[in-house]
């Protein structure tokens, strides 16, 4: 299965002028992270999924502990299970190509589940394939794509920018069970359109803006939901303007999909004009800037 998202909506470009330059990355460049408690059978059958001979590319491994160092904490134990199986290919594309996402045994998280945390996490154009040697729910692949993307660069994604697109992918998740992936991915995308305003909001003002938002997809979250949808707005809040930018391509290409682009965008434009007006100066970029 693919989603492919390329291109950029007018919206975001006219915004594009405010920013500053994203950095640049080469395109062509190709990882792969195995999941360190692979077989050697479950290797070989990993590779054909992602199409190369094993050896071709670099490789790297990423080991359970790292999968929690990111989860512990959101996901439940049995998610994030006791080894690392969870495997990623990547390769980067010229910027605005967007990002191409392919899923094999992958049960949980879904392709836009992996765009939109992937982007909050500051990685926007790349071919990426996520896969399994059986059935998981692929929580651990997000961390895999990390330790990829960085040695591709040879630079740290921010600890904030990461922790946030892990918090957005548990959360869409566990909002999917209730009123499906398509709709929990928009309701994530509409309250990122909400930062400008949430940020001058105290945590009791943004709760109720949040349960609003929730009464619209006829949501009824539980008190620890509602924390753990707060939180992932605070970190959201976080990020720098070039990723907010970023993840505004993301909301209209979302609403496109679902044939709600013109409702969207028009909504986008007037949050997202307010948000630039209001900034004066911008966070640091995700790259190179101070980790938390």
């Amino acid at each position: 299965m693919k989603k492919f998202i390329a291109g950029m909506l007018a919206v975001a470009v006219s915004f594009s002028l405010f920013l500053p330059a994203a950095l640049a990355v080469d395109s062509g460049e190709e990882r792969v992270t195995m999941g360190a408690d692979l077989t050697d059978r479950q290797r070989e059958a990993v590779y054909q999924d992602f199409g190369i001979e094993e050896g071709a590319v670099k490789e790297l491994t990423v080991t359970n502990d790292e999968e929690r160092s990111y989860l512990e904490g959101l996901v439940p134990d049995g998610k994030i299970g006791s080894v690392a199986l969870s495997c990623i290919y990547i390769k980067t594309l010229d910027e605005g190509s967007g990002l191409s996402i392919e899923l094999h045994n992958i049960n949980y998280c879904t392709e836009d589940m992996y765009i939109n945390a992937l982007t909050t996490a500051g990685i926007s154009d790349a071919s990426v394939i996520v896969s399994a040697p059986f059935p998981v729910s692929g929580t651990g692949a997000l961390t895999g794509a990390y330790k990829a993307y960085e040695d591709i660069t040879g630079k740290s994604l921010s600890n904030l920018a990461k922790a946030a697109g892990a918090e957005e992918l548990v959360i869409t998740g566990e909002l999917a069970e209730y009123i499906g992936s398509e709709d929990a991915t928009q309701m994530i995308n509409e309250l990122k359109s909400m930062l400008d305003k949430t940020q001058s909001m105290t945590d009791d003002e943004v709760r109720v803006e949040i349960k609003k938002l929730a009464d619209m997809y006829n949501v009824s979250l539980t008190n620890a939901q509602l924390e753990q949808v707060l939180s992932l707005v605070r970190k959201l809040e976080g990020l720098d303007a070039d990723q907010l930018q970023k993840q505004l391509v993301g909301i209209a290409k979302a609403a496109e999909t679902a044939n709600k682009a013109n409702e969207v965008a028009s909504v986008v434009y007037e949050d997202v004009k307010g948000f630039f007006a209001s900034v004066g100066n911008f966070f640091s970029g995700v790259f190179g800037g101070k980790t938390e």
